[in-house]
């Protein structure tokens, strides 16, 4: 009960103070606390024979963004310091001092700062759930609880590790077919308003019936030409309303998560990343100690895709009633044959997160050899439809050239 009225407290909005004063040997001192507001400030340091002669807020300066590389970094350092044995106010202070981000340093002094206050650590990264998800901070205050913090960010800094893996695979498959499309789509732009109408010229004077491909060119460029502009704004302007129509509405984020699924060439290596995020994210939770219907919280969400996430919804109502995970994986009715039977053998023997960790290994392993072969897959079509597309551009302009002999 007393951690339910904890979480549902509201949240004292908090700000950075600087402040300077003389301690009570008459010595100049000067720092920084994080407070409610300047009484608080002045109340804390009257206490701790500070007389103060300065406090003021900080401006909030930009230095740069906080990304989810810096937030893995800090969580493998972090751990490293606190198994060897340093503090944790001093870990703090060393991860900060040892970043060039001056947003990233800010963040870690105001979390150390909270911590200096008397909130713990997951409390602390619960005030900043930009850059803390729910998962971070329960399996961080499961660690506080336990007495294994060191060993639960370990995990965590193992975890977002491979998930910014699978993550760095998915966007280099995509990448390259997409630069591709971009730089033809260029060259097709140049090509339309300004090589083609050049040709053109050339041809009014040659005084003979031009090939049928050619004409068609030509038409294509003069339409391209006329509303190139129109053309564009559309493109642009269904690329924006597409954009905030997902950002905005939930039916279409399910509507795009259920279609990258049904993709033809990317669908299978989007599914399979989709599930070695999920087993790798309850693997890791129920390691911590999480209990299995609290850790099915936020595996659904990790998994990035709300197919996954109702199914996990629905595992979790059928896991609460008493039914194993594994008739309930079953039921789902989105994994394959090996995920369930290695979810079966690990609850029969009692190491459901050790089957479920090497089952994402090899989803993991799955997801390497998939973007490998569609690299290699992608390159020859790419380069047999630039051929076919600019190349018969090009032939198309040259085939008259053909008959300027015949005029001659």
């Amino acid at each position: 009960m007393a951690s339910k009225a904890l979480v549902s407290a509201p949240v004292v909005k908090e700000f950075t103070f600087q402040w300077e004063g003389r301690d009570r040997n008459g010595k100049t001192v000067r720092g920084e606390m994080r407070a409610g507001g300047l009484a608080v400030v002045n109340s804390s340091l009257r206490r701790q024979g500070v007389m103060v002669t300065k406090v003021a807020k900080r401006r909030q300066r930009s230095g740069g963004k906080i990304t989810e590389k810096d937030i893995t970094l800090f969580t493998r350092q972090l751990s490293t310091m606190l198994r060897s044995g340093v503090p944790l106010l001093q870990s703090f202070d060393i991860v900060a001092k040892g970043t060039s981000n001056n947003a990233v340093a800010r963040l870690f002094n105001e979390i150390k700062a909270d911590v200096e206050t008397g909130s713990s650590l997951s409390q602390s990264f619960r005030k900043f759930p930009l850059q803390f998800d729910a998962l971070f901070c329960n399996l961080v205050g499961a660690g506080e609880q336990a007495g294994i913090l060191d060993d639960i960010l370990e995990r965590l800094a193992t975890y977002k590790e491979k998930m910014q893996a699978i993550r760095g695979k998915i966007k280099s498959a995509l990448f390259y077919p997409a630069s591709v499309v971009v730089a033809a789509g260029v060259v097709l732009t140049v090509i339309m308003l300004f090589v083609i109408p050049a040709f053109k010229q050339v041809f009014e004077g040659f005084g003979a019936n031009l090939p049928a491909p050619t004409m068609m060119v030509i038409a294509m460029s003069d339409f391209f030409i006329s509303y190139w502009y129109l053309m564009f704004g559309i493109l642009f302007g269904t690329g924006y309303f597409l954009r905030e129509s997902w950002r905005r509405s939930e039916e279409v984020q399910i509507a795009v998560d259920r279609l990258a699924l049904q993709l033809p060439v990317f669908g299978e290596v989007i599914r399979k990343a989709t599930i070695a995020r999920w087993l790798r994210t309850l693997s890791t939770m129920f390691a911590a100690g999480v209990p299995l219907v609290e850790a099915l919280d936020s595996v659904g969400g990790a998994s990035g895709n709300h197919v996954y996430l109702t199914a996990t919804r629905r595992i979790q109502q059928e896991v609460s009633t008493g039914t194993s995970l594994t008739i309930a994986m079953q039921n789902a009715n989105v994994f394959p044959n090996m995920v369930i039977q290695m979810a079966s053998i690990g609850e029969e023997s009692g190491s459901l997160d050790s089957m479920l960790g090497k089952s994402a290994d090899i989803f993991e392993r799955e997801v390497d050899d998939a973007v490998a072969s569609l690299s290699s897959l992608l390159e020859p079509l790419i380069m047999a439809f630039l051929g076919v597309v600019i190349g018969g551009l090009v032939v198309a302009m040259y085939l008259p050239i053909f008959k300027l002999g015949q005029v001659v």
